[in-house]
């Protein structure tokens, strides 16, 4: 598969804005890199972070490469950053590259990482022993990304301890890599749907619920988000994805909630929040709790029990 490699010259100080805007345009994947490769990030759609360490000087120049498949939704999204970019201090340039040739580069930056209380995410090609009370994660998020570091994922890892355990029915939407579906199974719940209109995604998805042993619970889907997914059925919804997203299947969500049934939503810059909050409020649902990592919020609103 061919891909195009955009890179940005940023500022320190502008990086995380021109990584946000290469995921809510479709990036498959971005990398964060300093000449010196003192920080290297890896994301899914919404940002997801890979051994993040010490910030180079504010006066260097760092490049933010985001990946993006050569299919026919390509010009679309070279229109869409052109503009986005429009009014940045940057430069850019695109490299045609193969899969492989970046799709493992960035391994050695990924290590067993401890989410939540107790839920250690590990890459497939690292060991580790687990101590008494851990739920290990075995990962291998090629090129669909959710390695669990970053704060949208942290989170909803830390929101699924809480809440998955005991649920009948889990809906990950957006599933990317599996990593929530495959945590919600070795949570406790009894049934997964994963959905992803990506095929590789999907995929990878699979893979990783095999590599965790828990197939047998997780059904991964290609599709578009909550289309053909029983309405009415989830106890509980995760949607790690953009804000955009998320206030556009708000009515969607909730209409596939049980009566008392919850969403984890995530992805959410803190400057789009009071408009999530807005779209799940208008869908009906109750707000129960917030968590905060960065400027990234995590939010669980619920259905009430007396909605059908």
């Amino acid at each position: 598969m061919e891909w195009l490699e955009i890179a940005v010259a940023s500022p320190v100080e502008l990086v995380e804005a021109v990584a946000n805007v290469f995921n809510e345009i479709g990036s498959g994947g971005v990398v964060i890199e300093d000449p010196a490769l003192i920080v290297d990030l890896i994301t899914k759609g919404t940002a997801d972070t890979v051994a993040p360490t010490l910030k180079p000087p504010q006066s260097e120049q760092v490049a933010v490469k985001g990946y993006f498949c050569c299919d026919c939704l390509l010009p679309e999204r070279l229109e869409s950053l052109t503009r986005r970019l429009a009014d940045f201090p940057v430069q850019w340039q695109t490299m045609e590259v193969k899969e492989q040739d970046w799709a493992t580069a960035w391994q050695e930056y990924y290590k067993p990482v401890r989410v939540g209380r107790n839920i250690i995410v590990k890459p497939s090609w690292e060991d580790y022993i687990a101590r008494v009370g851990e739920t290990v994660i075995e990962l291998d998020p090629g090129m669909a990304f959710g390695c669990g570091t970053h704060a949208t994922t942290a989170m909803c890892l830390a929101l699924l301890e809480e809440l998955a355990p005991g649920c009948a029915v889990v809906y990950d939407v957006g599933t990317g890599s599996g990593i929530l579906s495959v945590a919600a199974a070795l949570l406790g719940a009894r049934q997964v749907t994963a959905v992803d209109i990506d095929e590789l995604a999907v995929r990878t998805a699979w893979d990783n619920a095999e590599r965790n042993g828990v197939s047998d619970r997780v059904a991964v889907v290609q599709g578009n988000l909550l289309d053909n997914l029983a309405g009415g059925q989830a106890d509980l919804i995760v949607a790690n994805i953009i804000a955009d997203v998320i206030i556009n299947v708000a009515q969607d969500a909730a209409a596939a909630l049980k009566p008392g049934g919850r969403l984890i939503a995530s992805g959410i810059i803190n400057d789009r929040a009071e408009e999530v909050r807005r779209a799940l409020g208008d869908a009906g649902l109750e707000p129960v709790k917030e968590l905060t990592g960065g400027e990234w919020v995590a939010m669980v609103y619920r259905k009430g029990i007396d909605q059908m």
